[in-house]
């Protein structure tokens, strides 16, 4: 694969950092996860929110003093050009702070943007899955901020999936310091109770999330389906009749059990399987209105 680091595209071999790096010693940087879908036709492949998706690494870039170049989004289209691809794909843009010196420092002059990208069909590979609640907790925004998507913060994400993983779940929930559900160790969560679909806002230390907000839109405007954003407690996910955690890689995955407490009657929820289908309809270019989400590749 052609990968693209500091102004030249390369072989991924050819793609490295030292390891004085301070982006590897201290985890200073920060990324994004961008999803490419092949359209029904077999050759278009159709970028989903690439605007967004550099808009908040923009933003990301700003708070952590990093530099994301202008052409930033022509940069992740011609790395998929390169290397000709016509499937799905996952896009990674990444900034980080690649001096040597031995100094935790935040300088902007030392900033990499590195772009690579790899086929993925499906993040987590199973129809409906089982999570726990982690007794980790949520790192705080005000500590290492979680609205974004900060290298060295996903330590936080490896040990509660590590943890989930040792007691024979497939993922685990979040909860925040003070005890309400946050999101997953990647995803971002939604429960339905009554026809209605809930998710705790971005306020309960989780990340300003382009698939949730544009999960949000589709429902309420598309599938004309009610929701509330406003925080969870724990137990509440147990009432849930259907619970479904949302992301770039996870797209629509329902769960099945929480804590080992079935979720409705198990699988997938009738709201859940709507709110999937529609979602890779828009994603795959199959919705007229929403084609302004995507951009060809091609």
């Amino acid at each position: 694969m052609i990968t693209y680091i500091d102004g030249k595209y390369v072989d991924d071999a050819d793609a490295t950092v030292s390891v004085r790096s301070k982006a590897l010693n201290y985890g200073l940087g920060c990324f994004g996860g961008v999803r490419g879908y092949l359209g029904d036709d077999g050759q278009q492949v159709h970028v989903f929110r690439l605007d967004a998706h550099i808009k908040r690494l923009r933003d990301a870039a700003n708070v952590l003093y990093l530099k994301l170049p202008e052409d930033s989004a022509s940069i992740l289209l011609e790395v998929l050009k390169r290397n000709e691809i016509h499937q799905d794909i996952y896009l990674r843009p990444l900034l980080i702070h690649n001096s040597t010196q031995l100094t935790p420092v935040l300088l902007e002059d030392d900033t990499s943007f590195i772009v690579y990208a790899l086929p993925l069909q499906r993040y987590i590979d199973k129809d409906a899955i089982d999570v726990c609640i982690s007794s980790w907790r949520r790192v705080r925004d005000n500590a290492i901020p979680s609205r974004l998507k900060p290298t060295g913060g996903y330590l936080n994400s490896a040990l509660a999936r590590r943890e989930a993983k040792n007691n024979g779940y497939d993922e685990a929930i979040f909860l925040t310091e003070s005890g309400m559900v946050s999101e997953g160790s990647a995803e971002h969560i939604f429960i339905v109770r009554d026809g209605v679909l809930y998710s705790p806002p971005s306020t309960e230390d989780n990340l300003d999330g382009i698939t949730r907000r544009s999960l949000i839109t589709l429902v309420t405007e598309d599938l004309g389906l009610p929701f509330q954003e406003r925080g969870i407690g724990r137990t509440e996910l147990y009432f849930a009749d259907e619970v479904f955690l949302v992301g770039t890689g996870a797209q629509v995955t329902p769960v099945n059990s929480v804590d080992r407490r079935l979720i409705g009657g198990g699988g997938i929820g009738p709201i859940t399987a709507r709110v999937q289908k529609h979602y890779l309809d828009v994603c795959r270019g199959r919705v007229e209105h929403r084609m302004s989400w995507l951009t060809p590749v091609w």
